[in-house]
């Protein structure tokens, strides 16, 4: 990957949130850049083609916008040689708690993908070949967790592919780490901040399989002092 398709990827994909606003447009730059889930997804092809990608805990839906702008480079013949083709995704759902987040997602990609107002603990999930849902779960009490993943599973078909991303809280100081700046941007945009629900790599596998997946594991947070790993599951 070179510097000069970096830095398009992250323009293109950043560059419809100036009509959301400065603070939107900025919040894209920066996490695109500095996250490495995003080239990360692409690069190793976690996302599989898809009829319908189900986002949940969505923000201001920079994963839609992310996953759109790459299938346009990838089909202009602009992209990596050594990456697999970008993934075509038919119809992108997000669903976010915070309503700014979603007034946001709605403002910057229009009808480009469709962006729910909701809690993932309680609003029903639409059917899906894809889940994602990055740096969420752990907000969500252990009850809340089991049940948010037995819910997934119900509306992927069997094959389908969830993927998560979690932090592994037997990490030692690298977890610690991700875990505060991870509850300052959280404030930052909104949420309160009660108390937080981790687990060991070994518990987050163990409950992700017993729900209906086979599940692997990929190292995700290359570049920064954080513990970050992402969780490729398919159900059964």
């Amino acid at each position: 990957m070179t510097e000069h398709f970096r830095r398009t990827l992250i323009a293109r994909a950043s560059q419809p949130y100036r009509a959301a606003g400065f603070f939107a447009w900025n919040f894209a730059k920066g996490k695109l850049k500095g996250d490495p889930a995003f080239f990360g997804l692409l690069a190793h092809g976690l996302i599989p083609d898809a009829k319908r990608l189900m986002d949940l805990g969505c923000g201001q839906g920079l994963l839609a916008s992310w996953l759109l702008e790459a299938r346009t480079l990838y089909e202009s013949g602009n992209w990596p040689a050594q990456w697999p083709a970008a993934p075509k995704i038919e119809s992108i759902w997000g669903l976010e708690l915070m309503s700014k987040d979603v007034e946001r997602a709605r403002a910057a990609l229009g009808t480009r993908a469709e962006f729910a107002l909701g809690d993932i603990c309680r609003t029903d999930f639409c059917t899906s070949d894809v889940v994602v849902i990055l740096d969420v779960l752990h907000y969500i009490s252990y009850e809340a967790q089991e049940d948010v993943l037995r819910r997934i599973r119900a509306s992927l078909p069997a094959g389908g592919t969830f993927i998560t991303r979690i932090g592994d809280s037997a990490g030692g100081l690298p977890f610690h780490y991700s875990n505060w700046v991870d509850r300052a941007v959280f404030f930052l945009r909104g949420h309160r901040v009660n108390r937080i629900y981790c687990r060991t790599l070994e518990d987050w596998l163990g409950i992700i399989s017993r729900n209906g997946f086979t599940v692997m594991q990929l190292p995700m947070h290359r570049g920064t002092p954080f513990c970050n790993i992402m969780l490729i599951a398919k159900a059964i």
